[in-house]
């Protein structure tokens, strides 16, 4: 499947309805952050979520 043709789901909240990539476990409102700001792909230490 190309970029444009992937698997897409409609969530709903206040604001309407946003398509959210339908392999990933979030919803309506991370997906409109991650569109509207510049989220970086720093991860946290195992050590600290398992602390």
């Amino acid at each position: 499947m190309s970029k444009r043709e992937e698997a897409v789901r409609i969530e709903t909240d206040s604001l309407g309805d946003i398509a959210v990539p339908a392999d990933k476990y979030w919803g309506a409102q991370t997906q409109r952050a991650l569109e509207n700001f510049k989220i970086g792909n720093v991860r946290l230490p195992k050590s600290l979520i398992r602390a």
